[in-house]
C-alpha cells in the first residue's frame, strides 16, 4: 500500500486556533496519519501549496433511513416489514455516501428503524463498507405517542426505559437517544411540550454511562432542556429555547449542544409543499433558536456540529457545511464552528482517541479546501477533496 507525503499545506489540526504550515504523511495500509517524516519512505507526494487542510466533518445528528425529499414512497405491491427494511437500507446507503462525498467522515445517527444504523456501523467497522464512521442509536426512546415515534420505541416509566436502553445497547447502540420534548414535525404537539421525565431519562443515561457510551435528548422547550441536563445527558439536541439558567446549567454540567439550525431553515424554504402546521411552528421557533445558540456560544457552551439530516428538505449533501454557516450567522465564531465540526464533536461521541484532530496515529480523515474557513466559513461548502482513512473519496 501507498505512503503519501502531503507538503506545503496550511493545516488546522483542531488543537490550535489557526492554520499553520505542516507537512504530514498518510499510510493507506493503516489509514493513519504520521508527522515524523524522516523515518519513512514515500511512494507519492502531493504539493498542497495554497490549500487549507482541516479535519473531516463529524455530523452528530442524522437520521440516515429518512428520505428528505420524499422521493422513495411506500411500496405499493409489498408492504411487509422485510420490504420496508430493504427500502430503509437502500435510502441509508445513499445518504451516507452523499455525506462522505461532501466531507462528513464520521456521523452519529439519532433514530433509525430496523436497527439499520447499527448494522451499517458494524459493517463499516469490519471494513466491508467504505463510508463515514457511524455511531448508531437504534430506535429513539419516546413516550407513548411521543415525538419521533415513527423512528422510536414507545417507552413509559423508569423500568421500561432501563429495559429498552439495555435492548438498544445489546443490539449495538453506542448512544441512547431520547425525546424530552415535542417538536415541529408532528401535528398536535408543541416544541415546548414536556414529554419524557427527568426520572425516566436518568435511568437510560445511567445504562449508557455504565458501558462508557453516551446519551442525548431531543430538547427544544426550556423545561424539557433542563430536565434532560439534570438527567445527565451528554448533549442537548436543538436547544431552541435556552434561557440564562439553562445556559448556566449546560456550563455547570459540561453538556454539549448540537444546534441543527438547518432543520427549521430547510422547512422554512418550502412553505408551499409542507404541511401548514409544520411550517407555522418552524417559523415561530427560528428567531429564538438562532438567539439561543448565539448566547450559548458567547457564554462558552460546548457546541458540536449536527444537521438533523433526513428531516424535510434537509439533505445529506452540503448540509453539514451549510450548518456551519448558519451557526456563524447566529453568533458562533468561525473558530468555534470549526471546533464544533471536529474536536468537540469527537469528544462528544467519545471517538477523540481516533479522530476529530489531525495528530500522529489518528485516522487520516481530512478535507483539502481552496480557501481559509476561518476567514470565510463558506469555504467548507466550496470545492474540496475528501480523504477517509487516507483514501481520496
Amino acid at each position: 500500500m501507498t505512503k503519501t507525503k502531503f507538503k506545503n499545506a496550511q493545516v488546522f489540526t483542531g488543537n490550535g486556533e489557526q492554520f499553520e504550515q505542516i507537512d504530514f504523511g498518510v499510510d493507506e495500509s493503516t489509514g493513519r496519519l504520521f508527522f515524523d517524516l524522516e523515518n519513512h519512505s514515500f511512494d507519492a507526494e502531493k504539493d498542497l501549496s495554497g490549500h487549507f487542510v482541516m479535519p473531516g466533518l463529524i455530523n452528530c445528528h442524522t437520521h440516515v433511513v429518512l428520505d428528505p425529499f420524499f422521493k422513495i414512497g411506500g411500496l405499493s405491491t409489498v408492504s411487509s416489514k422485510e420490504a420496508e427494511a430493504v427500502r430503509g437500507t437502500f435510502i441509508a446507503l445513499d445518504n451516507i455516501q452523499k455525506s462522505l462525498k461532501h466531507g462528513v467522515t464520521y456521523l452519529r445517527d439519532c433514530g433509525s428503524s430496523f436497527d439499520i444504523d447499527l448494522k451499517l456501523s458494524q459493517l463499516e467497522k469490519e471494513g466491508h463498507l467504505f463510508a463515514p464512521g457511524i455511531i448508531g442509536s437504534g430506535p429513539a426512546l419516546v413516550m407513548t405517542g411521543g415525538h419521533g415515534v415513527e423512528l422510536g420505541l414507545e417507552t413509559d416509566g423508569p423500568d421500561e426505559m432501563r429495559r429498552n436502553a439495555r435492548r438498544n445497547i445489546k443490539n449495538g447502540a453506542r448512544n441512547i437517544k431520547m425525546m424530552a420534548t415535542g417538536g415541529v414535525s408532528v401535528d398536535g404537539e408543541k416544541p415546548t411540550d414536556v414529554q419524557l421525565s427527568e426520572e425516566e431519562m436518568r435511568v437510560a443515561v445511567e445504562e449508557a454511562h455504565h458501558k462508557g457510551y453516551t446519551a442525548c435528548a431531543h430538547a427544544q422547550g426550556t423545561e424539557g432542556i433542563k430536565n434532560a441536563i439534570r438527567a445527565g445527558v451528554d448533549s442537548i439536541e436543538h436547544g431552541v429555547y435556552l434561557d440564562d439558567e439553562a445556559i448556566q446549567m449546560l456550563l455547570a454540567h459540561d453538556t454539549f449542544v448540537v444546534p441543527t439550525l438547518i432543520a427549521p431553515y430547510a422547512i422554512n424554504q418550502h412553505p408551499d409543499v409542507l404541511p401548514e402546521f409544520m411550517v407555522a411552528k418552524s417559523v415561530e421557533i427560528s428567531e429564538a433558536h438562532f438567539e439561543s445558540i448565539g448566547k450559548a456560544a458567547k457564554a462558552g457552551v460546548k457546541l458540536a456540529l449536527g444537521t438533523d439530516s433526513g428531516t424535510a428538505y434537509n439533505d445529506f449533501e452540503n448540509s453539514a457545511a451549510f450548518e456551519m454557516e448558519l451557526m456563524v450567522q447566529a453568533g458562533v465564531t468561525p473558530l468555534q464552528a470549526l471546533q464544533a465540526s471536529s474536536r468537540n464533536a469527537a469528544e462528544l461521541l467519545k471517538i477523540n482517541q481516533e479522530t476529530g484532530t489531525l495528530e500522529d496515529g489518528k485516522l487520516a480523515d481530512f478535507l483539502v479546501l481552496k480557501e481559509n474557513p476561518l476567514e470565510d466559513i463558506r469555504a467548507v461548502q466550496g470545492e474540496k477533496d475528501v480523504y477517509k482513512k487516507g483514501k481520496l473519496v
